[in-house]
């Protein structure tokens, strides 16, 4: 089965995240699906389509065509389903580990957690998507793409580093790569002027003067990462780590590199490239918060809404402690859209936002999940807090002198009291919620 989406519309009126997303567009993303379900697989070709990739798509079902594919096609990206009848995921994982192949590849399940999440990745998955929430592909397909191409580039930069001093000369002289080598007590022995520029050093001396493991590496962990890999391996694969500028400021950078003889009866030293990744973790942090956030208040968005009630509920599952859902409701929207104008609506909603930030704690979540439609997760809590911290941010909306006046309607649902769902939470919180608003009526 292939399909081509190659949609060209231009993105000027689509979010940040489509704009980022959509550079991938400029070539075909060639991916191979792993699934018994054909179904699941056209949803996640929807998706991406959505989001205006240009796909050339393969499906499998069985392992000997998973091989076969392996074996004759190349591909960008594999998104696997995690179970299938007779074989799983992580078995199509370990097939690609053992013929070699460096594809990310993206398992696809129903129901994930946290945990599983970081069993997966621990296990060489490049990242994890539910199948119940599949706009999270593309953004995953994208960073993986970032990741193979980078990757790509790293590959042929350390094989020219191999090849010969002559090429040896020439990426040391690229701006874009620092090199060094260093002894085993992280004294620099060489370095090249890009890793100078990255640190900030005025000069190749200045920087060699420095200690790489007591002065740049800033974490006793990561420094002895560095130097017992190369200890005992010979090899630094792919470790991140933060560094230290000479300003002090944080660095994120990508080591890959060697063990290797320093000179005739001399100790043996490290050879490693530098990468500068702090912008593209900066990046990711900021796509990954954009895809998480409403965009006219700043509050968390629906997706995290359900995604942190979710994980509120496996966390009382295990600790027997309940946690409240707050809802607000704020009264009168369309009156004050109508009388005031849609800028006056937009900066009510937005100083309802504030006033919840400035009453919640840092482990709460305050979300905006409708046009004027509010949530407050409140960990650890039951219906007497819960409670009296509804009537606190009534008080504070009360206090307000900013025109128009803002009110607001709350309904408040507790775990596992009033339900062990979120459907059922959510439903208890809207009656109690229509119940304070019909007493108003009657008042």
């Amino acid at each position: 089965m292939t399909h081509l989406s190659q949609n060209e519309t231009h993105l000027n009126h689509q979010s940040p995240v489509a704009r980022r997303i959509a550079t991938h567009r400029r070539r075909i993303v060639r991916i191979l699906f792993v699934d018994d379900k054909e179904s699941d697989v056209d949803r996640c070709l929807q998706e991406l389509k959505r989001m205006d990739f240009a796909v050339s798509s393969d499906w499998v079902q069985i392992p000997a065509e998973f091989a076969e594919r392996l074996r004759t096609q190349s591909y960008d990206v594999i998104v696997c389903d995690y179970s299938m009848p007779n074989w799983t995921g992580m078995e199509a994982l370990e097939h690609l580990r053992q013929v070699n192949q460096e594809i990310p590849f993206i398992l696809a399940t129903s129901n994930l957690d946290e945990e599983m999440t970081d069993a997966f990745i621990r296990k060489g998955a490049f990242d994890c998507i539910d199948k119940n929430r599949l706009n999270r592909l593309p953004l995953a397909v994208g960073l993986a793409i970032e990741e193979k191409t980078r990757r790509e580039e790293r590959d042929h930069a350390e094989k020219e580093l191999r090849h010969s001093e002559a090429h040896y000369r020439a990426l040391v002289e690229n701006p874009t790569y620092g090199i060094c080598r260093f002894d085993g007590d992280g004294r620099f022995l060489n370095v090249n002027e890009a890793l100078v520029a990255m640190l900030g050093y005025g000069s190749k001396d200045e920087l060699m003067a420095v200690n790489l493991g007591t002065e740049i590496i800033r974490d006793p962990i990561e420094r002895a990462q560095l130097f017992e890999s190369y200890r005992q391996t010979g090899q630094v694969d792919l470790v991140e780590v933060e560094w230290k500028r000479k300003d002090g400021t944080p660095m994120k950078v990508r080591l890959s590199g060697r063990q290797v003889g320093i000179e005739e009866g001399g100790p043996d030293g490290c050879e490693i490239i530098v990468e500068d990744i702090t912008a593209q973790r900066a990046s990711e942090d900021h796509l990954r918060h954009l895809a998480e956030t409403d965009a006219l208040t700043g509050l968390a968005n629906y997706r995290r809404l359900s995604e942190t009630l979710e994980s509120e509920i496996k966390r009382s599952e295990r600790t027997a402690r309940p946690f409240a859902v707050l809802i607000f409701d704020l009264d009168g929207m369309k009156r004050i859209n109508d009388s005031h104008g849609h800028l006056a609506g937009n900066r009510a909603l937005c100083r309802l936002a504030d006033i919840f930030r400035f009453s919640c704690r840092s482990i709460d979540t305050a979300a905006r999940y409708g046009g004027d439609e509010f949530a407050i997760i409140l960990p650890e809590t039951g219906f007497k807090e819960a409670n009296a911290a509804g009537h606190r941010i009534c008080e504070r909306l009360t206090n307000d002198r900013e025109e128009p006046v803002l009110s607001v309607s709350v309904g408040i649902a507790t775990y596992p009291v009033d339900g062990t769902t979120i459907e059922a939470l959510f439903q208890a919180a809207d009656r109690a919620l229509y119940g304070m608003k019909a007493l108003r009526m009657t008042a």
